[in-house]
């Protein structure tokens, strides 16, 4: 089911308009050769189901419509942003009509109870399935139920992969997303031209659930370093020193960090729109903290960092940006670090 016209895409990835059918000998092949590339280009563009056109999912699905892709998505609980629909995003009702109109399916929803009901719910993706197809979960949830889904989604006859993504709302917006999988690497190289359309380093990490597991381990370092930045933010604070001049000064050492660049402005000049909520990376620690358990390993500054996204909740922070975690400190600091 891919995407038909006579538009053609140049040896250099941009559009080369209108194609005549016209070719002069001598040039890669005349006729014959701009035949070859139309059918290499309609093949590569396969129907891409899209469920989930939240704060990421949305910029993440129109890079895809940017690209040429047919995307068609459900209006299963709210209608899709206007923009999309401009750029010629289809809709259906219901996942399971997602999933009988395109041969590849992506889910970029909140949490693994959110994943199990677009799945396997009533009129799901399952329901919709047929041999072939490929369903991508791009959601960031439990590793161990990834590994179910994935079975359950194999018995059908169709590949799936799980392929959660780091890089926020800013990294969506501009198609620079780090993106983790896990699957059958026959999967990987079919899903990888899509992937290369919203992200930037894309690596197939393992099979099945690894690409979850990863994505556990990114959210640990992720969660950790912006502690550690809000701990000496609220220190130079509590000490005299301008945090924006000590941020500056950190910048050019050992210490530096995308982090320290992009949060610690966010903590100083108080601008906590979320890119990504508090609330979000709570599940996200709490499945690193449930699989830690399971394994017997110890993740105490996990478990710590976890006590002050509860306290930013308990606050009312629920849905601010992680990165105003700094809040937490600030109140037990008696000190903030903002302009």
């Amino acid at each position: 089911m891919g995407r038909r016209g006579i538009q053609a895409e140049g040896w250099d990835g941009s559009r080369t308009g209108l194609v005549s059918g016209v070719g002069r000998a001598g040039e890669c092949g005349g006729v014959d050769a701009t035949h070859r590339r139309l059918q290499e280009t309609e093949k590569d563009m396969e129907t891409i189901g899209f469920i989930g056109l939240g704060i990421m999912g949305a910029p993440m699905a129109g890079h895809l419509l940017d690209a040429g892709y047919t995307v068609v998505a459900s209006d299963h609980r709210s209608k899709p942003p206007a923009d999309l629909v401009a750029k010629g995003l289809k809709t259906v009702s219901g996942h399971s009509a997602v999933a009988k109109m395109a041969d590849i399916i992506i889910t970029m929803v909140p949490d693994t109870p959110q994943v199990a009901d677009v799945l396997f719910g009533e009129n799901g993706v399952a329901s919709g399935l047929t041999r072939g197809k490929l369903v991508i979960d791009m959601s960031s949830i439990s590793p161990i139920e990834t590994k179910e889904f994935a079975k359950r989604i194999n018995d059908v006859g169709c590949d799936y992969l799980d392929a959660p993504v780091s890089g926020g709302e800013v990294g969506a917006k501009a198609a620079s997303l780090t993106i983790m999988v896990g699957g059958e690497e026959r999967a990987f190289e079919r899903a990888r031209p899509m992937f290369e359309k919203m992200g930037k380093n894309i690596t197939l990490v393992g099979p099945s659930g690894v690409g979850q597991t990863t994505k556990v381990a990114n959210q640990i370092v992720v969660a950790l370093t912006i502690e550690a930045v809000a701990e000496a933010l609220v220190f130079a604070s509590k000490a005299g020193a301008d945090p924006a001049k000590v941020r500056q000064a950190l910048m050019g050492g050992l210490a530096a960090s995308r982090i320290l660049e992009v949060h610690g402005e966010r903590m100083i000049k108080r601008s906590f729109a979320p890119g990504f909520r508090i609330e979000l990376h709570q599940k996200d620690l709490n499945l690193a903290l449930e699989g830690a358990k399971a394994l017997g390993v110890a993740l105490p500054n996990t478990s710590t960092t976890q006590q002050l996204f509860n306290s930013c909740a308990a606050n009312g922070g629920a849905k601010e940006d992680h990165s105003a975690l700094v809040r937490a400190l600030e109140r037990m600091a008696g000190c903030g670090v903002g302009e």
